[in-house]
């Protein structure tokens, strides 16, 4: 019997890093664009409601991005090891470093032409985010290396981190929703790039997840948005916080849900099996 040999297509990926492009040009290239996310900007920082919970101990990785990422990578090898999932493994960690890197090396290579006279502390590159980006890559490589039993559940925790800290990073003014979308869509395309290259069962689930486990991360998304995204002198702008975040967590569900579904293996045609 020959194990399953994965079929590459990459449409998906490509459709991802598409997004990516399109956010920046409409968000950061377009006067349009640069009105709308500088609009988002009105009063000072220590006005979002978790401004003195980041100041004191702080939700990872808004207080210590770095000791998270590395953090994140150890359990991910960790589980790893104790699964015995080599190629989930080294896939998992290549999605989280690639997410991570990539990102940095955006912020290196895409410039913010200043369009519309913003103010000074406005013309600074931001896209994408650096913290977005450490969250939606190890909330995808979690999903990636987790067994198929608790994927689901996995990704439900990955669904509320991402939406309170793609919020709360607005709140604080430290990014645009742009910023958060274009972190999202990069590690959703390493995501698919990787879960594509892996086998059938690597990536398979071996269990439906409860039927209230969609509406239930739905919900715990939503407030988690709202919880980071509130601000004492606004509610329409948290508002749109909350929006960018949902979005934000709507291409990660999508993208980790279509790729870590349960298959069907045809008894004869195929050696591989779900693991446990």
């Amino acid at each position: 019997m020959e194990p399953d040999r994965p079929r590459f297509r990459p449409g998906p990926p490509l459709l991802c890093l598409l997004g990516v492009v399109v956010v920046y040009l409409l968000a950061v290239c377009t006067p349009f664009g640069q009105r709308a996310e500088n609009g988002l900007v009105k009063g000072y920082a220590d006005q979002a409601r978790i401004f003195e919970l980041v100041q004191s101990a702080g939700p990872p990785p808004l207080k210590a991005a770095m000791p998270t990422l590395v953090a994140g990578l150890v359990a991910i090898a960790a589980v790893a090891l104790l699964r015995r999932c080599w190629w989930q493994g080294c896939a998992a960690l290549a999605v989280v470093v690639v997410t991570v890197v990539g990102t940095e090396a955006l912020h290196l290579v895409l410039p913010r032409p200043d369009l519309v006279r913003a103010p000074q502390g406005l013309t600074d590159g931001s896209f994408p985010s650096g913290h977005v980006a450490v969250v939606a890559g190890l909330a995808c490589g979690a999903v990636l290396v987790a067994a198929p039993r608790v994927r689901p559940y996995v990704a439900m925790a990955g669904m509320l981190w991402l939406a309170f800290t793609a919020a709360a990073v607005q709140a604080l003014y430290w990014h645009r929703p742009s910023d958060a979308m274009g972190a999202t869509l990069l590690a959703c395309a390493c995501y698919r790039v990787a879960a594509q290259l892996l086998p059938s069962a690597a990536t398979s689930g071996g269990t439906r997840p409860p039927r209230p486990l969609p509406a239930l991360a739905g919900v715990l998304a939503l407030v988690g948005a709202l919880a980071g995204g509130a601000r004492e002198d606004a509610v329409a702008r948290p508002l749109v916080f909350t929006g960018a975040a949902l979005v934000c967590v709507a291409l990660y569900g999508i993208t980790t849900g279509s790729s870590s579904g349960p298959r069907r293996s045809v008894p004869g045609r195929s050696g591989a099996s779900p693991q446990g």
